[in-house]
This record gives structure tokens, sequence and C-alpha cells, in this order.
């Protein structure tokens, strides 16, 4: 599901993503992706409990994964503390 997401980021060098997380999930997973009036949200479910910051560290871990980079190279921009967040990945 995140095949053309991940070509646009080796293409760029970065891509900025907005996230629907769902925290507290059995494991982690690209769920579907919505459109809405600003572009599209990625919702994944997250295996982690939204609780000090451990869904947010997981969130970032399995993206980091996804697109083939270290964990330091994967942000939160905005809104670490909510479910609707803007992530930044970077080589």
């Amino acid at each position: 599901m995140l095949t053309v997401l991940i070509k646009q980021f080796n293409r760029d060098g970065e891509i900025y993503l907005r996230v629907k997380a769902r925290p507290g999930a059995a494991i982690n997973a690209v769920k579907r992706i919505l459109a809405d009036q600003d572009g599209e949200i990625l919702k994944i479910d997250v295996a982690a409990p939204a609780v000090k910051g451990r869904a947010n560290q997981e969130l970032a871990r399995f993206l980091a994964e996804e697109f083939g980079v270290g964990r330091n190279n994967v942000k939160i921009i905005s809104g670490a503390g909510d479910r609707l967040k803007l992530v930044k990945i970077a080589k």
C-alpha cells in the first residue's frame, strides 16, 4: 500500500505524511489511505499504547522500517499529542 509513497520518497529524498494513528492495536499496520479536502491521510494501527509517547515512538520506528531509513530520520512535526499527525521522513 505504501509503494507509491516509497517511490516518491526515493525520488525526492524526503516526504511529508499525514497520519491518523490508532494506538493500542495488536500489530503495526497501514490500514488504508483516506482522502479528504487537504489530500491523503494514512490510517495506521500502532502496536503500542498512547502512554508517555510510546505510540509515537513505535509509529516512528514502524515508518522508518517501512521506508528503509534510520529511526532518527522520522520526525513528528505536529500532532504528537493527537491521533492526526504530520510526519516528515528524510534520507
